[in-house]
């Protein structure tokens, strides 16, 4: 199943289609709306609301506003160096174990909306990444029981302002100005992909040219993994986003090295999901 969160003269909604079906939906001014997906997913996705946006209204895609399919999340969780080619050509040893930074919701736009390259660096790098949403809390969860705790699956874009990120050896500030974090287009639940989400084609592309290429199954730790691994440190909640990590093919470390500009068209396709598309834009 498919949910997207959209926008529709002024009010909020929210569409579900099965596979690469129709999308039917319902808006916030509609009696029978069940929600946002954040509601649907802190309540277990129930049937009943499910039932009741599909049998609301058809919904183009492409003729709403496509929203953040999670507008709030509680933890952004992003995982660095977990492909082990992007690793090296970073300077850095294949990790032992994740490498966790933090995002804040703050930072995040929907797919369609501009990724926004700040006045202050034009060190602006793009790095495609499949995103996690948990679905049921959990605490020091097994591996063996972690794929339980997802919801679903989707497509970031870690815009990261590279001489901030690397000014020092925390990366926080440089991965969270305003702007900077696609997420999206849609939510896929987790029955319409492999276990884990492994094994898929991911690929950005940059004004129609392939920058990153790789499969999911190249990650060094997994989806289960890390679930298992951080929710040794916290509790995990419904509506929590891990961010698994970026492949190999990052603007700083080619060569010539590749800064995202005002007026790029950045694309990030991963295979059973869709793809989440940003124009680059200058702060103003």
């Amino acid at each position: 199943m498919r949910f997207l969160a959209f926008e529709a003269q002024g009010a909020k909604g929210l569409a579900v289609a099965e596979g690469e079906g129709t999308y039917h939906g319902l808006t916030e001014t509609d009696p029978a709306f069940p929600g946002d997906l954040e509601a649907l997913i802190r309540a277990g996705l129930p049937p009943a609301a499910i039932a009741a946006l599909q049998a609301g209204p058809e919904i183009d895609p492409a003729a709403v506003r496509v929203a953040l399919p999670l507008r709030r999340p509680g933890k952004i969780l992003c995982v660095g160096l977990n492909y082990a080619a992007h690793a090296k050509e970073s300077g850095h040893e294949i990790p032992k174990v994740p490498t966790v930074f933090g995002r804040f919701a703050s930072g995040l736009i929907a797919s369609g909306e501009g990724l926004v390259r700040p006045r202050v660096s034009e060190l602006f790098d793009y790095e495609a990444e499949l995103a996690v949403v948990i679905g049921k809390a959990g605490r020091d969860i097994p591996k063996e029981r972690a794929l339980e705790h997802v919801a679903g699956y989707t497509i970031f874009n870690d815009g990261s302002v590279r001489d901030w990120q690397l000014a020092t050896p925390q990366w926080t500030v440089g991965k969270n100005f305003d702007g900077t974090g696609a997420l999206g287009p849609v939510l896929v639940t987790p029955d319409e992909l492999p276990p884990g989400a492994s094994g898929l084609h991911l690929q950005l592309r940059l004004n129609g040219e392939v920058l990153q290429d790789t499969k999911t199954d190249d990650l060094i730790f997994g989806v289960a993994d890390l679930i298992a691994f951080l929710s040794t440190a916290m509790t995990l909640e419904p509506g929590d986003i891990i961010a698994t990590g970026t492949p190999s093919g990052v603007g700083g470390a080619r060569k010539p090295q590749v800064w995202l500009q005002p007026g790029d068209i950045c694309e990030v396709e991963i295979e059973g999901i869709g793809i989440l598309s940003n124009p680059v834009v200058q702060q103003e």
